[in-house]
C-alpha cells in the first residue's frame, strides 16, 4: 500500500488533495444516490460471511509485490525475472505463485474513452505481456490500483471507472486487484461517515471485478487507513463480503519497529474473528532478504505471519534470495501453518504483564488435524525464558505432547509446559500434538543474570529444568562468552534432574569494558545430559546489552550522506545510492569542519571526507554534548517524510523531549515541521554520477526547546533512519 509516507487516516487526504484532483479524476463519477443503490445491489450467491465471497483464496496468497523493496523503481523486466527466479529457485512450488506491481505502472491521465493508461517508459509492450509472461511460467499476475480519485502516487485513480478498469484487467489477464485508498472521496457522500463511503466504493469495484466472469482475488486497503478508529470496526463488519483479504494498519519497512508495530495491529484481539478461507487479515509484505532486519528478525517476521494467517508476499530482490533468508521462507513446516486448510488466525494466548522490561507474546493456532500450532515471542531487546502451558494454548489437560520446532526440526515431549530460551526479537515455533512417542524429554537451559558491568566479575547462575516424563542423568553444564570475556569454571556437573525440577550451577564471569554506543554480546549456556538412553544435549543464550553515550555526534555517524562527483558510489543518503554533491555543497559555502551559519543558528558542518560517514540516520543514539541555553538546533534533512522524538539529559538527572523533523531534501514542502531552508544545491550525486541538475537539493535547521538554566548532559536522536541528523548545537 503505497502511501508515500505515511498513511493518511480519517480522510485527511480526501479533504486536501481531492479538491485540487477532482475536476480530471472525478469525471464520470456516480452520485451517491446511484452509488448506495449500486452497493445494496448484492447476490445472496455471491455473498457469504463465512467463506469466500468469490471462491478464491482459500489460504492466505502467497507470492511477491514490489513496493517495499523497490517503490517507483520498476518496470516490466523486474516482474518476468522475479517470476524467473521464483520457478528457478523452487518457490512457486511451495506457493509463492502471485507476482503482483503495486502502484506506479499508469499514466497520470486516463485515454480519451476512459481507460488507464499503461506507463509505456516502465512497460512498453503493456501489461498483458507481463501478465502473459508470468502465465507461461504457471504463475499469477497481480495488478494495483486505488479506490479513490488517484493512486497514492498521484496516478489515475479508478473512483468512477470500476467497471472500465475490471473488464481491462480481465483482458490482461489478472488474477489479483490490490486496490488502495488514497484520495478518498469522502466530499461526494455528505451525510456518510467513511466507513459508509468505503463500503460504497468497494462494493462498487467488487461487483465489477465480479461482473468479468475472471477469477480475481480482490485485495481491499480501506481498513488500513482507519486502523485506531471506530470507522474500522464498522469496516470490518462488511469488508468480507466484498473482498478476499485486507491491509489493517501501516505500511511496512525494512525496520524491526515497523515489523512489530504490523504485529501488533494484525494481532489486535478480537480482530482474528474475521479471518478465515477465502478473507483474511493482512499484515503486509515480508522483508527477508532486505538488509534492516538481523536474520533472527527476519524469521520472526515469517514465523509470526504465518501464526497469523497473513498473505505471505516477498518484496525483495527474489534472484539474489539465498541462504538463510531463502531458508527461511522455503521452510514447509512454517508454510504449512500459514496455508494450513482450518483457516484459523492465531491469538495471543499470554503475554508479560503490561510495562515489562522484558516483554513477550505467546500465540496459538488451531490447525486442521487437531494439533496447536505455539510460537513464543520474545520482543524484548535481550533474551529470555519464555514459558506457557498446553492448557494455555488451547490444548486439552493430561497426559504427553510432543514439541515439533518448525524450524531446527527437533522433537522432544513434555508433561505440559511449553518453553524455550528465546533470543532478543526471536520467536520459537513448535507444532503440539498430543501423545510424546519416543521424543526425548523437553529441557530449558537458562540464564541468571544480565547485568555485566565492565572489568568487574560476577556470579551467574545457570539451570537446567526438564519438562518431559522422565529424567536427565549425568547432567553438566557450561557455559561460553566472546572472546575477551573471561569465565569460570568452563564446566559443572549438577547430577540428575528429576521431571518438573531444576538444577543450578553458578559460573563468575568478568565482561570487558564496553564501547561506546549500542553494542550487545551472547553469552552461551549448554547442557548434557542422558535421557531415552542416549547422550543429548540442549542449550540457552544470554543477550548483554549496553547502550553508552557517544562521546561526539561524529563518532555515531552511520550514513554516507555526502560523495565526490569523481566517486559517488560511497553515497547512501536516500537508500537508493543517491547523495549530496561535494562540489555542490562547497558552492554553497558548506565544506568540512567549516562553521555555518543560517537562519539565526551556528554550527560546525562535520570534518569528514566525502565518501565517508557524515550523518546520524536515525537508531536512537545517544550523544555526549554539554551547555545550556533555549534552544537545541539540528541541520539535517529527510530522504522522507516523517518527525520523531528527540530526549534531551540534564546533568541533574531530568530529561524533556521534542519533536524534530525536516523536510524531504528535494521534494515537497520546503516548511514542513517547522523547519526552514540553509543552504541549497542545484543537483545531486547518483551511483552513476552526478546528475538531476535544476533540482534544488537542500538542507534544513530546525530545533527544539530546551529547559531553561539546566546543563545539557546528553541527546538520544530520533529513531526513524528517514530523519539525517549533519549537525547539532545548543544555542543561547
Amino acid at each position: 500500500m503505497p502511501r508515500h509516507p505515511r498513511k493518511l487516516r480519517l480522510g485527511a487526504l480526501a479533504a486536501t488533495a481531492v479538491a485540487a484532483l477532482a475536476a480530471a479524476a472525478l469525471a464520470g463519477a456516480p452520485t451517491a444516490a446511484a452509488s448506495t443503490a449500486t452497493a445494496a445491489t448484492t447476490t445472496a450467491a455471491s455473498r457469504t460471511t463465512a467463506g469466500s465471497y468469490n471462491g478464491l483464496a482459500l489460504t492466505p496468497p502467497m507470492g511477491f509485490n514490489d513496493w517495499a523493496k523497490y517503490g517507483c523503481n520498476i518496470n516490466a523486466d523486474l516482474f518476468t525475472k522475479t517470476g524467473d527466479a521464483l520457478v528457478a529457485k523452487g518457490l512457486a512450488k511451495l506457493g509463492y505463485d502471485y507476482v503482483n506491481v503495486d502502484d506506479c505502472w499508469m499514466q497520470k491521465t486516463r485515454d480519451a474513452a476512459g481507460h488507464l493508461q499503461v506507463d509505456t517508459t516502465r512497460f512498453p509492450d503493456g501489461m498483458k505481456a507481463v501478465g502473459d509472461h508470468l502465465h507461461a511460467e504457471g504463475l499469477k499476475f497481480g495488478i494495483y490500483e486505488d479506490a479513490g480519485t488517484n493512486t497514492c502516487q498521484g496516478a489515475a485513480g479508478s473512483y468512477g471507472h470500476f467497471d472500465t478498469d475490471a473488464a481491462d484487467y480481465a483482458k490482461w489477464g489478472v488474477d489479483y486487484l490490490k486496490l488502495d485508498y488514497c484520495y478518498q472521496p469522502l466530499s461526494d457522500y455528505p451525510g456518510k461517515t467513511p466507513a459508509q463511503v468505503a463500503q460504497i466504493v468497494y462494493t462498487q469495484a467488487s461487483q465489477a471485478l465480479l461482473k468479468t466472469g475472471r477469477p480475481m482475488v480482490f485485495s481491499e486497503s480501506a481498513p488500513a487507513y482507519y486502523y485506531d478508529g471506530q470507522d474500522f470496526w464498522d469496516i470490518m463488519k462488511w469488508i468480507g463480503q466484498e473482498g478476499n483479504l485486507w491491509r489493517v494498519g501501516d505500511d511496512i519497512a525494512d525496520n524491526w519497529s515497523s515489523v512489530l508495530t504490523n504485529y501488533t495491529q494484525t494481532s489486535t484481539p478480537g480482530l482474528a474473528r474475521y479471518a478465515g478461507p477465502g478473507h483474511w487479515n493482512d499484515a503486509d509484505m515480508l522483508e527477508t532478504g532486505n538488509p534492516g532486519l538481523t536474520l533472527t528478525e527476519q524469521q520472526s517476521q515469517f514465523t509470526l505471519w504465518s501464526e497469523l494467517a497473513s498473505p505471505l508476499l516477498l518484496s525483495t530482490d527474489v534472484g539474489a534470495l539465498s541462504g538463510a533468508p531463502l531458508a527461511i521462507v522455503s521452510n514447509k513446516d512454517v508454510i504449512a501453518v500459514d496455508q494450513d486448510p482450518l483457516g484459523r488466525q492465531g491469538t495471543v494466548v499470554q503475554s508479560s504483564p503490561a510495562g515489562s522490561a522484558t516483554p513477550y507474546d505467546v500465540l496459538s493456532k488451531p490447525l486442521a488435524n487437531g494439533d496447536r500450532s505455539v510460537v513464543l515471542f520474545n520482543k524484548a531487546d535481550i533474551a529470555q525464558t519464555v514459558s506457557t502451558t498446553a492448557a494455555t494454548a488451547g490444548l486439552p489437560g493430561g497426559g504427553d505432547y510432543t514439541l515439533k520446532n518448525l524450524v531446527t526440526k527437533a522433537r522432544t515431549r513434555t508433561t505440559g509446559t511449553i518453553a524455550a530460551t528465546v533470543p532478543p526479537h526471536g520467536t520459537v515455533i513448535y507444532r503440539v500434538s498430543r501423545g510424546g512417542g519416543t521424543a526425548a524429554p523437553a529441557t530449558v537451559v537458562g540464564l541468571g543474570q544480565r547485568d555485566f558491568p565492565g572489568g568487574k566479575a560476577v556470579t551467574v547462575p545457570v539451570s537446567l529444568t526438564d519438562d518431559g516424563p522422565s529424567p536427565l542423568k549425568g547432567a553438566a553444564l557450561s557455559l561460553s562468552a566472546p572472546t575477551g570475556w573471561t569465565v569460570t569454571p568452563s564446566r559443572a556437573r549438577i547430577g540428575d534432574v528429576l521431571p518438573g525440577h531444576s538444577a543450578t550451577a553458578e559460573f563468575t564471569v568478568t565482561a570487558p569494558t564496553p564501547p561506546e554506543g549500542r553494542s550487545t554480546s551472547t553469552l552461551t549456556a549448554t547442557a548434557a545430559y542422558t535421557a531415552a538412553g542416549e547422550r543429548l544435549g540442549s542449550a540457552g543464550e544470554e543477550t548483554v546489552s549496553y547502550d553508552l553515550p557517544y562521546t561526539s555526534l561524529a563518532h555515531a555517524f552511520d550514513d554516507v550522506g555526502v560523495s565526490d562527483e569523481s566517486d559517488t558510489a560511497p553515497g547512501n543518503f536516500d537508500g537508493d545510492g543517491d547523495s549530496y554533491s561535494a562540489q555542490a555543497l562547497a558552492a554553497a559555502g558548506v565544506t568540512p569542519g567549516a562553521t555555518l551559519s543560517a537562519n539565526g543558528y551556528t554550527f560546525t558542518w562535520p570534518s569528514a571526507a566525502a565518501g565517508a560517514p557524515d550523518n546520524v540516520a536515525g537508531g536512537s543514539p545517544t550523544i555526549e554534548l554539554s551547555g545550556s541555553g533555549s534552544r537545541l538546533a539540528f541541520l539535517g534533512a529527510e530522504a522522507g517524510f516523517t518527525s520523531d522524538t528527540v530526549t534531551v539529559h540534564y546533568t541533574d538527572g531530568s530529561s524533556s523531549t521534542g519533536t524534530l523533523g525536516f523536510p524531504n531534501w528535494c521534494c515537497g514542502a520546503t516548511d514542513s515541521y517547522g523547519a526552514k531552508t540553509a543552504f541549497t544545491t542545484d543537483h545531486r550525486n547518483t551511483p552513476t554520477g552526478p546528475a538531476n541538475y535544476g533540482v534544488s537539493y537542500r538542507l534544513y535547521t530546525n530545533a527544539i526547546p530546551l529547559t531553561a538554566g539546566k546543563q545539557v548532559a546528553s541527546v538520544t536522536l530520533p529513531s526513524s533512519s528517514a530523519i539525517h541528523v549533519f549537525a547539532m548545537a545548543v544555542q543561547p
